[in-house]
């Protein structure tokens, strides 16, 4: 009988290390990527899992100058925004409702469950894209901060109502090879049939191997903070922030005719 564990792991047409290798790159060579190269990325990654096969997202490729500039000061001007492309992925609804309307129907998805089926649409195929353009020996970097400023990046790429921008994704040929950056260990978030909730003692530990990373250590000494919990909660996401940001989106969706 095949050994179909062995079988799925001996990745013949990918190098497996990849995956335990790859480090997010912010630096970038200004060269231009090939247009066809580009496409057949985005083509790959549209073969990824979507709800109910209805691939409810678009792309928008931006690569001018000057809008990439407008697009990095609405990305508070990250270092990765350098990047000779920004791929801008959206949950699009626009496209999807007017294929139901020309059909006879309406989709409906103006509600949380919908905004859902989009959004896990848009982020699987972000993480498809990163994937397929590192294969193809390309750097990226996702930013998180697309959402913060929706509105202004929706009006900047012409986005029509029902297109909501979630993710940015940097791509080119990376300028060195990125920092390496620590990760929890695999038995702090694999749960074997229910879910183990640890002890204090056991939650210290797994969070140890990012308590105890050199660079954050020297950035919890930088910020003059206790901890690096304190970091992520009073300086990198801080609730005043948090709730700012939450508001102008929730009113921007609204104005979209999405309820949340």
């Amino acid at each position: 009988m095949m050994n179909l564990t062995k079988e799925m792991l001996r990745g013949e047409d990918i190098d497996m290390s990849y995956f335990s290798r790859r480090r997010t790159i912010r630096n970038f060579h200004p060269e231009p990527l090939d247009d066809e190269l580009l496409t057949t990325i985005v083509r790959q990654a549209t073969k990824a899992p979507t709800t109910g096969n209805m691939q409810l997202y678009s792309v928008i490729c931006t690569r001018m100058p000057e809008r990439k500039q407008k697009l990095a000061e609405l990305h508070f001007c990250q270092p990765a925004t350098n990047a000779p492309v920004l791929l801008t992925i959206c949950a699009d609804f626009h496209r999807f409702e007017r294929w139901c309307r020309i059909s006879g129907t309406t989709s409906r998805f103006n509600n949380l469950q919908g905004f859902l089926y989009g959004l896990f649409d848009a982020a699987i195929l972000t993480q498809q894209i990163t994937t397929i353009a590192e294969l193809h020996g390309l750097g990226t970097c996702i930013l998180g901060t697309t959402a913060f400023n929706a509105p202004e990046i929706a009006e900047l790429l012409k986005l029509p109502k029902g297109v909501v921008p979630l993710l940015t994704l940097a791509i080119g040929v990376p300028d060195g090879e990125g920092e390496a950056t620590e990760r929890l260990p695999v038995n702090g978030v694999l749960h074997f049939e229910e879910y183990k909730d640890p002890s204090d003692a056991e939650v210290a530990e797994i969070y140890a191997v990012k308590d105890n990373f050199a660079p954050n250590k020297e950035y919890v000494a930088e910020n003059g903070k206790p901890s690096l919990a304190h970091v992520f909660t009073e300086v990198r996401y801080p609730e005043e922030m948090n709730v700012t940001f939450s508001k102008k989106l929730d009113d921007w969706l609204k104005a979209q005719d999405i309820n949340l």
